[in-house]
């Protein structure tokens, strides 16, 4: 299969579009493809210089006249001139507003006969939430239709696109992957009794803590567990609701049972302690973390009609529930965490799955051979 000149947009942050698109450039570029990030900052997780990888810094531009800088510009001027320089033959854009909008911007800017083609890759609330706002949804549904491919992470949000934007299209279900040499069940960086002293179960949830994500949900469950079961739960992430979720910690007198441990770059070192995992989100477009979560041995608790349907099996390596039912997840949460027999058959199960079905060479194999179909598309003449 010949290689490939690559470029990659996404937003440069810990967020689960980001973590994929950076994964997935680190892959292509092990495998031999020429891969330049094109971003306002370093992405999430580049953080090591590798052979075939290069990153191209967007500037942006403050100016008297400008109420807010116009990034969509710079980056499609910027994208224009890396696919210029480098003669690239994809433009691989993760989230469609503003990055498909700009690559489509940039390739009006170039005069080539044969520019690179445009793939979008749909995560979730480019679509959900962004697109869905009528203020976007024109320009979304524009920008999805321009591109000369799109996938997204889940039939489940392939089927919401098509749904909310009337797309006509195909989309390529190309599933998040995971990294088994780094998540696994063997890869822990850190003490188990430095957060259970005493031998307490472990559970944990990883978000932005945003809204949707419903980490308030998260403490009504664990409130719940601990009743019965001796029980401390890691809190990892930042956003919105940190401030209401510590306000209901204090409150519920949960002190000194809930350890919030902020932003954390290296979950993989924490998340083969935890027994059990809780995401219990309004939406969920695949549930990247509670992938990560499986390979590393741990359970997943999380709401169902979401994207977690197609990661998690319910009573095989975890419970879905309807969301906002905490009865429901709580009373599952009890019961595995009371049947130590049970509890390791989930954990060996998790482990097994995500190593077996989300494999990263399956996937990027799979971005591959989606790339050449694209590629090979007759050029614009």
């Amino acid at each position: 299969m010949d290689k490939l000149k690559i470029g990659i947009t996404c937003y440069p942050v810990a967020g689960g579009s980001g973590i994929v698109a950076t994964e997935l450039g680190i892959k292509l570029a092990e495998r031999g493809h020429k891969v330049h990030f094109i971003a306002y900052a370093l992405p999430y997780r580049l953080d090591r210089y590798q052979p075939n990888l290069f990153y191209h810094e967007v500037e942006t531009i403050s100016y008297q006249l400008f109420k807010y800088p116009p990034y969509t510009l710079t980056l499609a001027a910027r994208i224009a001139e890396v696919s210029r320089e480098w003669d690239l033959d994809i433009m691989h854009v993760h989230y469609a507003i503003p990055h498909a909008t700009a690559a489509f911007l940039a390739r009006q800017l170039m005069t080539d006969k044969c520019r690179p083609k445009i793939i979008t890759t749909l995560h979730g609330t480019d679509i959900t939430l962004v697109g869905a706002d009528k203020s976007f949804y024109d320009i979304t549904r524009f920008s999805i239709q321009a591109s000369d491919g799109v996938t997204a992470v889940s039939e489940y949000l392939a089927e919401e696109t098509k749904e909310e934007f009337k797309i006509k299209n195909n989309i390529e279900v190309i599933p998040n992957f995971i990294d088994t040499a780094r998540f696994n069940t063997n890869n822990s960086g850190c003490d188990r009794k430095r957060f259970a002293p005493d031998n307490e179960k472990i559970l944990c949830h990883i978000s932005n803590f945003r809204p949707v994500k419903r980490a308030m949900d998260v403490i009504e469950i664990f409130e719940r567990v601990i009743q019965t079961v001796p029980a401390k739960l890691l809190l990892i992430g930042e956003g919105p609701d940190t401030m209401l979720v510590r306000r209901a910690v204090k409150k519920k007198a949960l002190g000194d049972k809930v350890i919030f441990l902020g932003s954390h770059d290296k979950v993989e070192d924490l998340l083969p302690l935890v027994d059990l995992f809780l995401n219990p989100s309004e939406e969920e477009s695949f549930g990247l973390a509670a992938l990560e979560a499986l390979a590393c041995g741990v359970p997943v608790i999380g709401s169902a009609g979401t994207g977690l349907v197609e990661v998690v099996d319910h009573g095989v390596d975890g419970y879905l529930y309807p969301v906002a039912d905490t009865w429901s997840m709580a009373n599952a949460a009890i019961s595995l965490l009371t049947g130590e027999n049970d509890l390791q058959l989930f954990k060996d199960r998790a482990a097994k799955k995500a190593k077996e079905k989300f494999s990263a060479d399956k996937t990027v194999a799979h971005y591959e051979r989606y790339y050449h179909q694209v590629a090979e598309a007759d050029c614009e003449g």
